[in-house]
């Protein structure tokens, strides 16, 4: 059950300044995402205390994590390509909204992650000769970027956007070898079948993708982040932000497992590259 159907199951157990809450929430719920608390309590004529009470009513932190459980109820019937844009929104609207919407998915997304699954894909990436990241869609620029990052790491690093290029790399692969694969749904049947040729070979397979999916099944090992959005109508947005920062995580694991020694290596790549920008003007 989620967060609006609790709710409305409660509506009449609530205390009478409780419901007015309730009512507000219901009444409007995309625009309780973006108000704070203060201006939540001033619409439904209720204190902030009320409010915080209400939102422990509902088994959440605070009013904080109360948002994110409504932005997770929200996702999947909202009828925007981003969550709560509204047709004639004007420029400052939807920018704050899209920005806004995004830093809740951060949020949901982090509280979903399982640590421990972060640090077996450090290990599995740390002991592997050749790493590849593959995705299809919008996550081929998150392979990309992903590539542009571990190529520092002096480690054969591979990116290809065609499937028959990704099919051929697993079937060249071996068991030293590691395959990333990145899919929001984790329902594409070409990954799940890149999946299957790599472990032929024995390759281990690591998946950024949705919990409970057919490709975080499948997979040697899933990372799995839960971001509230519909990607099977509309463009992708804040899962594509939360994919960036998983290889983020993954690539700063990484250069951590490595050592001080190649940090220093790292650092000297870098001292390289200053040569190559403009020195910045005094003010």
């Amino acid at each position: 059950m989620n967060t609006l159907e609790k709710i409305q199951q409660n509506l009449t157990s609530f205390s009478k300044s409780e419901r007015k809450v309730a009512e507000t929430i219901l009444a409007s719920p995309k625009d309780v995402i973006h108000s704070s608390i203060a201006s939540l309590a001033q619409t439904a004529g209720v204190s902030e205390p009320t409010v915080n009470r209400f939102c422990r009513r509902l088994a959440t932190k605070g009013y904080p994590d109360f948002k994110l459980h409504l932005a997770q109820s929200l996702a999947n019937g909202t009828p925007y390509i981003s969550r709560h844009v509204e047709e004639h929104d004007s420029p400052e609207s939807y920018t704050n909204k899209i920005f806004e919407s995004s830093i809740v998915a951060l949020e949901i997304a982090r509280q979903s992650l399982d640590i421990q699954s972060i640090n077996r894909a450090v290990d599995l990436l740390t002991q592997a000769k050749t790493i590849s990241f593959f995705g299809l869609g919008a996550s081929i620029a998150v392979a990309h970027d992903a590539k542009n990052k571990f190529f520092r790491f002096n480690v054969p690093v591979l990116c290809f956007d065609d499937v028959l290029m990704q099919k051929m790399n697993c079937i060249n692969a071996n068991e030293n070898d590691i395959v990333v694969l990145i899919s929001h749904t984790g329902r594409t049947k070409a990954l799940l079948e890149i999946t299957e040729l790599a472990q032929r070979n024995g390759t281990g397979v690591i998946a950024i993708t949705a919990p409970g999916s057919p490709l975080a099944k499948a997979a040697t090992l899933a990372v799995c982040i839960d971001v509230p959005e519909d990607t099977d109508i509309y463009m992708p947005m804040a899962s594509r932000i939360a994919q960036l920062t998983i290889i983020d995580v993954l690539a700063t694991g990484f250069t951590l497992r490595r050592g001080v020694h190649f940090k220093e290596n790292l650092k000297r790549a870098k001292d390289v590259l200053k040569e190559y920008r403009l020195e910045k003007e005094p003010c």
